[in-house]
């Protein structure tokens, strides 16, 4: 039986079923004005995406814009990733990485790398620390030659002490 609180929502394209506690009390409704062709492109959008509802759609979007501001100021905590698409019979590209790598310890938690083929390979660091210290990390490793496609991604966060049970 369902409290007062929970909401039955079905999602119909999936075929389930989910019990959720109704969130509508902890938030606050707005009217949004829009252009009835920018409304059908982002409805055409959030369908492809597989969004349920507008709303959610658009707490993303909010969020996303919120931590890209957080990553513009250089002191605070982020999280993410350094992607690295090379050829590794290049000059000394992996010596040069594994360089800064080393250099660079304390902001890297973890390290990937894929043979993608013969000649190329992909390196997935996950980093963390102050966005500018990250940003400059990633600068570096994306300058290096031979590296022909470098990207970091980041969202807001840190990584910290924690306890498994």
């Amino acid at each position: 039986m369902q409290s007062a609180n929970e909401k039955r929502t079905e999602n119909v394209l999936a075929g389930h079923v989910t019990i959720r506690t109704n969130y509508m009390d902890k938030v606050t409704r707005i009217g949004v004005s829009i252009e009835p062709e920018l409304l059908k492109e982002f409805d055409d959008l959030i369908r492809k995406k597989g969004y349920l509802a507008r709303s959610e759609a658009l707490r993303d979007l909010i969020r996303n814009a919120l931590a890209e501001e957080i990553w513009r100021i250089d002191t605070s905590d982020v999280v993410g990733t350094v992607n690295l698409l090379y050829e590794h019979e290049k000059g000394s590209v992996r010596e040069k990485l594994m360089e800064i790598q080393h250099l660079h310890h304390s902001q890297i938690s973890s390290s990937m790398h894929v043979h993608l083929n013969a000649e190329q390979c992909l390196e997935v660091l996950v980093v963390s620390g102050k966005a500018g210290d990250v940003k400059r990390l990633s600068d570096d490793l994306c300058s290096v030659r031979g590296i022909l496609q470098g990207k970091l991604t980041m969202t807001a966060g840190s990584i910290g002490p924690h306890l498994h049970e």
